[in-house]
């Protein structure tokens, strides 16, 4: 191993580290995906939590000038191939490794820039937020999951969609109390969260159920070594989905709702089996 294929693997680490770090159910799912798919989606997390961070968490800085230097500096890491960012060189890698389109990255860097100044939405804004901070990270993942295969890719694109959009809207509820309490931000458009009635948040579960299900539809046909880690990660999100279906609205904001460690560990050896008897 040479210094170059050295700096290469610290910036890997780095950016498995920041995984295992901010999200051990997300940790768990990449870590049953093929071997030669995990680096890449480490990265790709590591560049959304970094950018996620900027605007959600360091409010005593200017948020604005720090993400206008992390666009910059991804735009200089893709364009030039380097980064002394471990996180962001890593992620150009990802980027050129699998063609990932700069279109993508600039999707998702709009929306973060929307948590800044945008603290309501309506139908517009709230449809290019999810596009931009869920939907387009699905996409990412699934040019790594398709591994070149254009074919496959433009298949299964609105499925992965619809994972990531149906991801997103479960955080939004149950982040609930954090997001408009804490960072005085509502995102489900035409709701007052303070007074969400019990329609209202059926409406909300009707349309994130449409999507589990359009997103089903694609987790069949992903290639074998794929298909494990993000049917985890389906499971995952359609139980917590499944216990915030059963509370009122109010107690949102009383309790941040959670799949218990052991619930998880049973997803993953039912998926596990499964996976092994080819019945996913």
């Amino acid at each position: 191993m040479n210094n170059r294929d050295t700096y290469d693997e610290v910036c890997f680490a780095a950016s498995r580290k920041t995984t295992r770090a901010f999200s051990t159910s997300f940790s768990l799912g990449v870590r049953v995906l093929d071997k030669r798919l995990r680096d890449p989606i480490h990265a790709i997390y590591g560049f959304v939590r970094f950018a996620d961070e900027i605007v959600d968490t360091f409010h005593d800085h200017d948020q604005k000038q720090l993400l206008d230097r992390f666009r910059s500096d991804v735009e200089h890491a893709v364009a030039h191939g380097i980064s002394m960012n471990p996180i962001l060189h890593s992620f150009q890698k990802v980027v050129h490794d699998f063609a990932i389109e700069g279109e993508l990255i600039d999707t998702f860097l709009v929306s973060m820039a929307m948590d800044l100044h945008r603290t309501e939405h309506d139908e517009g804004s709230y449809k290019r937020y999810v596009l931009g901070s869920a939907e387009v990270v699905g996409l990412m993942c699934l040019r790594v999951f398709c591994e070149g295969d254009k074919v496959l890719y433009e298949q299964l694109k609105p499925h992965a969609m619809s994972l990531g959009s149906a991801f997103q809207k479960v955080n939004f509820l149950r982040d609930l109390r954090q997001d408009n309490v804490d960072l005085g931000r509502t995102y489900f458009p035409g709701t007052d969260l303070k007074a969400l009635t019990a329609e209202q948040k059926r409406s909300i579960e009707e349309e994130i159920l449409r999507e589990f299900e359009n997103a089903r539809n694609g987790i069949s046909n992903l290639p074998r070594g794929a298909k494990l880690g993000v049917h985890l990660a389906y499971l995952y999100y359609r139980n917590l989905f499944e216990k915030i279906r059963c509370i009122a609205p109010h107690e949102l904001f009383t309790e941040r709702i959670r799949v218990r460690n052991r619930r998880k560990i049973r997803l993953l050896v039912g998926s596990y089996l499964q996976h092994q008897l080819h019945l996913l």
